[in-house]
């Protein structure tokens, strides 16, 4: 977003006693006498033309003291960053209660999985200011809940807005990983990343995981699988073998805690150079009214010289 701007706009406020000093003070000039007074000009010496270009240069004197400059604030976050997709399961299973009998992050097993789940990848998600990020949903289909974008308000609170069952009940891995390609497919960044959660086994949806995988690896995207939940409850074979192929990492969590640790790990696995979530460039632009000041200088020194 550009927009014009001054360092030091206060010195505007100068301006207004010196054009008006340049209106009234008058150059002191010795008296003459003239009989015939319809020989000389009404006019006042504010209109000739030397006082309209001093008090041009004036201006243009006082403006470049206040450093006029062309503001350029952006957000590096569609431009350096990495683009990353949270696939998320929110199959039936995921409405169990909390990960295990004695996580405090599952408050007494108030929260479901789904909610813990999501609760923790939106304080993911709020971290990764240089990034991309978007929502893959998934069930018996997949679907994109919120496309690649650096907007994390927007993604958190799509993501808020999800959920449990809202793509059926059953673990359509395949379907997961496909859409989550589809998403990046306007992604222009060097860096793209899959982090598919999941706590079964693929028994649903159109393709099969290893089709799914071949597109994943045509557009070089890497791929992080988490399993959530008790041993034997999700296939772990499945998600290991995901990882591999995608050139990423294989993690398990018991806990909601667990969880919190395995994506702050990919945090620090997957760091992004830009730490700032916005930059502002300046271009400043006093020396055209330096020079514009300079010219109309010179050109009443020619005048005065040619008289």
């Amino acid at each position: 977003m550009n927009f014009i701007s001054f360092e030091y706009s206060y010195l505007i406020l100068l301006l207004f006693p010196i054009i008006y000093c340049l209106y009234k003070c008058k150059e002191y000039t010795k008296p003459k006498i003239f009989v015939h007074l319809h020989f000389l000009s009404a006019k006042k010496n504010f209109l000739k033309l030397e006082w309209i270009i001093k008090i041009l240069i004036f201006i243009s004197l006082f403006i470049a003291l206040t450093s006029p400059i062309i503001i350029d604030k952006f957000s590096p976050l569609n431009r350096h960053g990495k683009d990353i997709v949270l696939a998320l399961d929110a199959s039936g299973s995921m409405n169990s209660s909390g990960f295990d009998d004695e996580d405090e992050l599952s408050n007494s097993k108030r929260l479901t999985r789904f909610e813990l789940s999501k609760m923790i990848a939106s304080e993911f998600i709020k971290k990764r200011l240089s990034d991309n990020i978007g929502i893959v949903m998934y069930g018996d289909f997949a679907f994109i809940a919120s496309p690649i974008t650096y907007e994390k308000k927007i993604v958190v609170d799509m993501l808020s807005y999800m959920s449990q069952g809202m793509a059926g009940q059953n673990t359509a891995i395949g379907e997961a990983l496909l859409f989550s390609v589809r998403a990046f497919q306007l992604s222009t960044a060097k860096s793209k990343l899959i982090i598919l959660l999941s706590d079964g086994e693929h028994n649903s949806g159109s393709i099969s995981p290893k089709d799914a995988m071949k597109y994943v690896k045509e557009k070089d995207i890497k791929v992080y699988t988490i399993a959530i939940g008790k041993k034997g409850e999700v296939d772990e074979a499945l998600l290991k073998e995901i990882a591999k192929d995608g050139n990423g990492e294989f993690f398990r969590a018991v806990s909601a805690k667990e969880l919190q640790e395995i994506y702050e790990k990919i945090d620090k696995l997957e760091s992004s150079k830009i730490k700032s979530s916005e930059y502002i460039l300046k271009e400043y632009y006093y020396w055209i009214f330096l020079l514009l000041a300079a010219f109309l200088l010179l050109f009443l020194v020619y005048r005065e010289i040619k008289r």
